[in-house]
């Protein structure tokens, strides 16, 4: 590393995404500087954000081959089956036995136990734990820096290389910054870079709730006329809720005592799955979508939230910011080795020309999925019923979407791959 810079790469937000993306530098040799709002701390805490992430299962690999995999590993929720059902939810009957009257796909993790080495179709993680195994490894590596709570208020980018100032008014140099503090970035709007998105008018409500019945490891997607309703298996037999409503509900159930809840999950539920006990306070976040109109700038890349903000339909928000630190680190690690200056644009597009396509494409899929799903057109609701019919007829149709939905299609970075930078 020059003399000149403090780091070779300054991260702003320490999030899943952030960390992830200093631990993976980290393991090829480059330092960097983590800055975020929050105390670690304060990240940790159940009431921070009451969120469970399903991760794709090469998502897990990269954390496994970075070195957190073990620490989450007892916290990690495999799914053996996904189970998805159009028009029906689940008090509508009482098991997979109502599937027969919905339209529905079934995907099912041994069809392709032998591409995937064993692998489930992915895990379900708590996003407290994930933060607390990131942190600990973040604190514990000497190549990673962490300052916080402290916010970034500015950006200056020189020829050399880019400056960040502190909110305290001290500045920070490096090669290279990247901007992971979400969908409010600093770094993003100092570099001038433009967004597009629009919201939905919809707001996505989240509880964890305790099961009297053993959920197997199958997690079920209702899509209804309101939005999709999810019930994502947790360990010990717990489950997490997640379900759309429209903005003013979502927060009149926020807002509703515990007898209200209740009710309201077994209207859901029925005797779907025995008896459900809410655990903890129920958690209410707006959607929309955001999408940077480009990755990187002079000096500058995105990742995560920054760069893309989906709606939660697929799942995969979060592991579309994982396959960023992933390429990215990738990148930036070659680069080096190759002599190159790792802040360069010459460098930042291979960043950029390997993730922008995938990013735009489960954008718009999501926004399409909401669009055609959440609602009760009748002819709709046909074209839903006769795609799911052919899908889930059709075995190499199917283990396709799965390994899609598991991250394995496409041009994989090696971390992804579970191969060390």
């Amino acid at each position: 590393m020059a003399d000149r810079y403090d780091a070779d790469v300054i991260i702003a937000g320490a999030g899943m995404a952030g960390a992830t993306l200093a631990l993976a530098l980290a393991s090829g040799g480059l330092s960097s500087i983590l800055i975020d709002p929050q105390p670690f701390e304060a990240q940790l805490a159940p009431t921070f954000d009451g969120r469970s992430s399903a991760i794709a299962f090469a998502s897990f690999r990269q954390w496994k081959t970075i070195g957190v995999g073990e620490a989450l590993e007892p916290h990690a929720q495999r799914i053996e089956q996904i189970l998805v059902t159009d028009g029906r939810a689940p008090g509508a009957g009482r098991g997979p036995a109502h599937l027969s009257h919905s339209a529905y796909l079934r995907f099912d993790a041994a069809e392709i136990a032998d591409r995937c080495e064993g692998e489930p179709l992915g895990y379900m993680l708590e996003n407290r734990q994930i933060r607390a195994a990131l942190s600990a490894a973040v604190v514990a590596n000497p190549l990673i820096q962490v300052i916080a709570p402290q916010s970034v208020t500015g950006l200056s980018v020189e020829g050399g290389g880019a400056s960040v100032t502190l909110g305290d008014g001290k500045t920070l140099r490096a090669a290279l910054v990247v901007g992971a503090e979400g969908r409010g970035s600093v770094i993003r709007r100092e570099a001038g870079i433009g967004v597009i998105g629009w919201g939905y008018g919809q707001s996505g409500v989240v509880a964890t709730v305790k099961l009297e019945r053993g959920h197997e490891g199958v997690a079920h997607e209702y899509f209804l006329p309101g939005g999709p309703f999810a019930i994502l298996p947790l360990t010990d037999d717990r489950a997490s809720l997640v379900w759309t409503e429209k903005t003013a509900r979502g927060d009149a159930l926020k807002a509703a005592g515990p007898e209200a809840l209740h009710a309201f999950l077994h209207r859901r539920f029925g005797e779907f799955l025995g008896k459900v006990e809410v655990v903890g306070p129920t958690f209410v976040y707006p959607l929309s979508l955001s999408l940077a109109e480009r990755l990187a700038a002079p000096r500058v890349a995105l990742l995560g939230d920054a760069a893309h903000g989906i709606h939660p339909i697929a799942g995969q928000g979060l592991n579309l910011g994982l396959k960023d630190a992933a390429a990215l680190a990738e990148v930036l690690v070659d680069a080096v080795r190759a002599g190159e200056d790792l802040g360069s644009l010459a460098v930042l597009d291979r960043y950029s020309r390997w993730r922008r396509f995938d990013n735009a494409m489960l954008a718009a899929s999501a926004d399409a999925f909401v669009r055609l799903f959440s609602n009760d057109d009748p002819l709709l609701r046909f074209v839903r019923g006769a795609g799911m019919a052919v899908i889930n007829r059709i075995g190499p149709a199917r283990r396709f979407f799965m390994q899609e939905a598991g991250g394995a299609v496409g041009d994989l970075p090696r971390l992804l791959r579970g191969e060390a930078l």
